[in-house]
């Protein structure tokens, strides 16, 4: 089997908007069930494609998205590793039983994990890295072929034409790297994870969509999208011409992409209902909350930035400094459910918060999670953890230009070889992937996995 993984691309990208720019999508689409797969809470690449192939939802697997807070700790955060996961992945099952495997770039998976293959480390890897291939005898086959390999682009910046030319450079590199790990022996399983499609959407969606808020005709910018699509769509192919037909072909993505609205300012938020205080004056606008004079002693609840709003409680007896006893959690809680309904944007509609906690909707919570997640507007809104605003409403990223967001509909494509004519598939959601693959491969699923297997799938 061959699972492409595209990040961030919803069913209307890749198979309304950028399907022109695709012949070879458009061809596999002629053969092909496809729709939409349903992501999970938080619609973020991380943990997303680690529920995909574990079959377990975040709360089971311990990582709730880019950032976690430490425990005992107010503002110091770490970056979730593929040692935080505490559920094994497809390609764990598959190794344990002597299937042969080669997985690229799968989120968390840095260090790369020891499994019977290869694995080449994702786009979280730090600057540098000793070794990013396991085993790691194959890194300077990967250096050779690709002339230095590369995991991810700095996209919320300002010059776009950097940001273009390094994000076609690195998409070209990871397909050249999969296109020699393919031809070195016949795998059972070749798992490849591709970010560029995200890092688009986050740096050019207001110049292919007239519909976006911040909507610019720019000639040097309008078709970049297109262009990428095209060239993605040519290295899909590349690849493609190196596989026979006796293989499975997947592609899956781990949520979709919809213009960002602006951000919500939610510690500013926070300090104007009571609940956040400082010390001295407003600090300076932008100021990250790390670097405010914060009085914990008058706080009960402060919030992290991102694609939606973590929020943290100060809870006595589990921070140094609570003042909320835990028996005033519930209904502390559900005041702050309450006053997050009654936002409303600077046009007076409401904003549509979305509060969940996260021991309600996970079979269980493991790691270091969140005390409650808040999305705004269907998740349109994102989070601003900055400060010192005179406004709760940003146009812009607070760390950075930003063009996107996620959406909570990804896409599947399962060509099936021996079909004349494609069509459009139910609804799936993307914990049922894991036990779907364990099945077709004919290892039995393990009664711990949530998702159920899709016989109708593949």
């Amino acid at each position: 089997m061959l699972v492409l993984g595209l990040d961030s691309v919803s069913p209307y990208l890749l198979f309304e908007r950028f399907l022109p720019q695709m012949p070879r999508m458009r061809a596999l689409l002629e053969r092909s069930k496809y729709g939409t797969l349903r992501t999970i809470d938080p619609p973020i690449t991380v943990p997303a494609w680690a529920v995909m192939f574990s079959g377990v939802d975040p709360g089971t697997l311990g990582i709730y998205g880019f950032r976690h807070r430490h425990p005992g700790s107010y503002l110091n955060q770490y970056v979730p590793t593929s040692k935080s996961l505490l559920e094994p992945m497809v390609w764990d099952y598959l190794s344990r039983v002597g299937r042969r495997v080669c997985v690229m770039g799968m989120p968390p998976g840095y260090p790369p994990p020891h499994v019977n293959g290869v694995y080449v480390s994702d786009f979280l890897t730090p600057e540098h890295p000793k070794e990013y291939v396991f085993p790691p005898s194959t890194q300077a086959d990967l250096e050779r072929v690709t002339n230095g390999y590369s995991f991810d682009v700095v996209f919320r910046a300002g010059d776009r034409d950097r940001v273009a030319r390094e994000l076609f450079e690195m998409t070209k590199k990871h397909f050249a790297a999969a296109r020699y790990l393919w031809a070195q022996e016949k795998w059972d399983l070749f798992a490849m994870h591709e970010i560029g499609p995200d890092r688009i959407h986050h740096a050019f969606w207001k110049y292919f969509d007239p519909h976006h808020p911040r909507f610019e005709s720019n000639a040097a910018f309008r078709a970049v999208a297109e262009d990428y699509y095209r060239m993605l769509d040519q290295e899909i192919g590349s690849l493609l011409d190196l596989v026979p037909p006796d293989v499975k072909i997947v592609f899956a993505s781990d949520h979709g992409s919809q213009a960002m609205a602006g951000c919500f300012c939610v510690n500013e938020w926070l300090i104007r209902q009571g609940h956040l205080a400082l010390k001295g004056p407003p600090p300076a606008p932008g100021t990250p909350i790390e670097k405010a004079a914060i009085d914990w002693s008058k706080t009960r609840a402060w919030g992290a930035g991102g694609y939606y709003a973590r929020i943290f409680l100060n809870v006595k007896g589990r921070e140094p400094e609570g003042v909320l006893d835990p028996s005033a959690v519930p209904a502390f809680v559900d005041q702050l459910t309450r006053e997050f309904a009654s936002v409303r944007k600077p046009d007076g509609q409401p904003l549509g918060a979305e509060v969940k906690v996260p021991r309600a909707i996970y079979h269980q919570v493991r790691g270091d999670a969140p005390d409650l997640m808040v999305y705004f507007g269907g998740s349109a809104w994102r989070s601003a953890g900055t400060i010192g605003y005179r406004t709760l409403f940003l146009e812009e990223n607070d760390t950075g230009p930003d063009d996107a967001v996620h959406s909570f509909d990804g896409m599947y494509v399962v060509v099936d070889p021996r079909s004349g004519a494609g069509a459009p598939g139910p609804a799936r959601q993307l914990i049922d992937i894991a036990p779907t693959l364990l099945t077709y491969f004919g290892i039995p699923v393990p009664s711990t996995l949530q998702g159920t297997a899709m016989p109708d799938f593949l």
